[in-house]
């Protein structure tokens, strides 16, 4: 089974906290094949640098670089999936259909339509209006 993290389990994951790990575990033990987004990467990235500039250039900064290192090897372990012309077409199929969640969620959602991918998230409150989209969370 192929699923793929949102931004949220990627988070976690990379964060290593005790979800995290437990989630790492879940994975392991069900067999499947662990990916993310281009999209999770992007919005982690943002994330990361808009952390990294709110703190004093120099030392302060250098955990969060630290983190922001440690996420991009997550990325690279884990794979991610492309915002491809497959997933572009699911995309604009999406929005025609007027689902109403945020453009990167509807992104997220569009690839991993496009890979028939099972979505690991927190927020299912909106990704369940996506039709066809399998959703769970594996975090609580």
């Amino acid at each position: 089974m192929l699923v793929v993290l949102d931004t949220n389990h990627f988070s976690e994951w990379t964060l290593q906290s005790a979800s995290g790990e437990h989630l790492k575990q879940l994975c392991q033990q069900s067999g499947t094949e662990v990916f993310t987004t281009i999209i999770t990467s992007q919005e982690s990235a943002e994330g990361w640098f808009a952390l990294i500039n709110r703190k004093p250039p120099g030392e302060a900064q250098v955990p969060y670089y630290d983190l922001y290192h440690n996420s991009l090897l997550e990325l690279q372990d884990l794979g991610m999936l492309p915002f491809d012309h497959e997933a572009a077409l699911a995309f604009e199929k999406l929005r025609q259909m007027k689902i109403r969640i945020g453009t990167m969620d509807l992104k997220i959602a569009s690839i991993c339509l496009a890979h028939d991918a099972l979505l690991l998230s927190r927020n299912r409150v909106d990704f369940e209006k996506v039709p066809g989209l399998r959703v769970e969370n594996w975090l609580d």
